[in-house]
């Protein structure tokens, strides 16, 4: 071989191995949740992780991730979100209405899949749920009618219930969906609606015990990450306090809650793991559509109920996914 021709072939390969090596290297997948960083929040990262370890990502060699918590701390989120944009992800999974808020503000190029919010059009987040446009697309978490049920569910729990409590943080942007669906179906049945705005573990303390001065109430806790992070206490409470409640997430029934009813969280997890797959191969957020929750679960703690005098309906445990003895 000539001398020229070896030169030339040796400069064609150096000008291509950086492409080989920015061809191998590792996609980054930032995680930002709203919640703590806690049992439940882990079994969903973990599920999210494993089903796109199914779909072909090996992770470290395929996959890096950022998970970050957000603690229901907005300022922590806010900072959070800003960093994570600055490590340059190839993509990010938000769960939670702030976190959501939080990352748009922080990119509008770096490609979001959301686990939050009923009404994503309603709150301008996307442009449609069959065509979203823009960077982000995703699955919503909860239906505020669902708010509704839990007042019907607890009802049924528990017979004498005059007075039901939506516990609730006011930054939270579905809260005002919440409260019209619970006044709604509360006034069908006959129940009075309490609101009790809440922030942090002092508010919910002094709240639940004010609400629990008079007879015949009960508490309701759809999807927020301010209760979800304080969810031992509010359990805590509402046992001290004989206060009948429904929770959304199975994890706050095993941590001994009452009942709960929601959508299957892990589920939407493994869900949002194929549309990260799918933008990593190219696709754009602009072009998948926003889903809504499939699977929902109704949870029941027979101990729970029992040390509160409660005896549950044979037509409330026969539809129970889950009793938990």
């Amino acid at each position: 071989m000539r001398r020229r021709d070896v030169i030339t072939l040796l400069g064609g390969a150096a000008a291509a191995w950086p492409v080989a090596v920015h061809a191998q290297r590792p996609r980054r997948v930032g995680v930002l949740t709203g919640a703590a960083d806690d049992p439940q929040g882990r079994s969903w990262i973990a599920g999210f992780r494993q089903k796109l370890h199914d779909l072909g990502w090996a992770d470290g060699r395929d996959l890096q991730f950022d998970v970050r918590w957000g603690g229901a701390d907005i300022d922590h989120i806010r900072a959070s979100a800003a960093d994570l944009v600055n490590s340059k992800p190839d993509a990010v999974l938000v769960y939670s209405i702030r976190v959501l808020r939080a990352m748009q503000q922080a990119t509008r190029q770096v490609p979001i899949v959301f686990i939050a919010t009923s009404d994503p059009v309603g709150l301008g987040i996307v442009e449609s749920l069959a065509h979203p446009g823009g960077n982000v697309t995703g699955f919503m978490l909860y239906e505020v009618t669902v708010a509704g049920k839990l007042v019907e569910l607890l009802r049924e729990m528990a017979p004498q219930l005059g007075r039901a409590a939506l516990l609730f943080n006011p930054e939270n942007i579905s809260a005002a969906g919440y409260q019209q669906s619970i006044a709604a179906v509360a006034k069908a049945i006959g129940v009075v609606p309490v609101w009790l705005p809440v922030r942090g573990a002092v508010d919910i303390g002094d709240a639940i015990a004010a609400f629990a001065r008079e007879p015949n109430g009960g508490l309701l806790l759809p999807t927020d990450v301010t209760t979800i992070v304080h969810r031992d206490l509010i359990i805590g409470l509402a046992a001290r306090h004989r206060l009948p409640s429904i929770y959304s997430f199975r994890a706050d029934v095993a941590s001994g809650g009452l009942m709960c009813y929601g959508p299957d969280t892990a589920d939407l997890f493994r869900r949002a793991a194929s549309y990260v797959d799918r933008i990593l191969k190219g696709e754009k957020p602009a072009d998948l559509p926003v889903q809504a929750p499939v699977k929902f679960e109704l949870a029941i703690n027979l101990k729970t109920a029992k040390a509160a005098g409660l005896e549950v309906p044979p037509t409330l445990l026969a539809r129970a996914d889950e009793v938990i003895e």
